[in-house]
């Protein structure tokens, strides 16, 4: 496993972790006011990393960056909605269900044909997506929006896997997540909210670790690493979610969520035999 998978391992791992302590913010703040303050906050922080490369940042990677945190918007968007109108559980499963997505995408826009691997991979995760997330199903609105989410995530994933090999990842990162931080302010304004001890300790820990250093990690990881397989990486969030769930706040770890992060498991490492036997025939 090279240096830029293990970099989105980490990320994912970050996702998974923040997501036991997002959900005990939104007791007190609206779902796009803590989008709205987490992302402001990261682009700040950006743009004080940045401020002597913002002279050499061009319209292209404006109008690129632009387009990616209008994707990631949707995604968190939809997400936000739908979860209003479906369980947590089917939520789970179907923004899961990216991982299928990204490849159909790659290959349509990018023309990256998926490997045998990659695609055994892609439907082992699928299948322990299904037993970790998945209690029952009955499409409804909510089920629909979150399909859409997991459309959004996918163009994410293959936007920055299109345009990060091209682009600083610094100001891309800014600029998708300024994007981010502009809609979510349009849709929070009037929103009222409650800012205390848990808001702040949650919004520091994403703004700068599952924001700042995420994105700009994902940034930088998929200048190597191709969408197919930063999508089945990705999948191992929920497996890090429930473990750190059972860890912190003592959620239930039955055998089926075990038998689910095992198949996540599996599908990662079977992707990593194509770049293995790539490697055997180079040398």
């Amino acid at each position: 496993m090279k240096n830029s998978d293990i970099g989105l391992l980490m990320v994912a791992f970050v996702w998974g972790l923040t997501f036991v302590i997002v959900k005990e913010s939104l007791f007190y703040i609206s779902p796009f006011k803590f989008l709205f303050y987490r992302f402001s906050l990261s682009f700040l922080l950006l743009l004080g990393i940045s401020i002597k490369k913002l002279k050499n940042i061009t319209v292209k990677t404006v109008k690129y960056g632009s387009f990616i945190g209008i994707a990631l918007f949707c995604g968190y968007g939809f997400q936000t909605v739908g979860l209003q109108y479906t369980t947590p559980a089917n939520a789970g499963f179907i923004t899961g269900l990216s991982v299928v997505i990204v490849p159909f995408l790659s290959f349509a826009l990018l023309q990256k044909k998926p490997s045998i691997y990659s695609i055994i991979g892609v439907l082992c995760a699928v299948v322990g997506l299904f037993f970790l997330s998945f209690q029952q199903f009955d499409m409804n609105y909510g089920d629909f929006l979150v399909l859409l989410c997991a459309f959004s995530f996918a163009m994410h994933i293959i936007l920055v896997g299109k345009y990060a090999p091209f682009y600083d990842p610094v100001l891309l990162t800014m600029v998708q997540i300024g994007m981010v931080a502009l809609l979510s302010g349009v849709l929070s304004a009037g929103q009222s909210s409650v800012i205390n001890a848990t808001v702040i300790e949650a919004l520091i820990v994403t703004a700068l670790f599952a924001t700042v250093m995420a994105f700009l990690v994902q940034n930088m990881a998929q200048k190597y690493t191709p969408p197919t397989r930063t999508a089945v990486v990705f999948a191992v969030e929920p497996v890090f979610a429930a473990v750190c769930s059972f860890l912190l706040i003592h959620e239930v770890f039955t055998v089926r969520k075990i038998i689910g992060c095992v198949l996540i498991l599996a599908g990662m490492l079977i992707t990593e035999l194509k770049k293995q036997s790539d490697s055997k025939v180079k040398r």
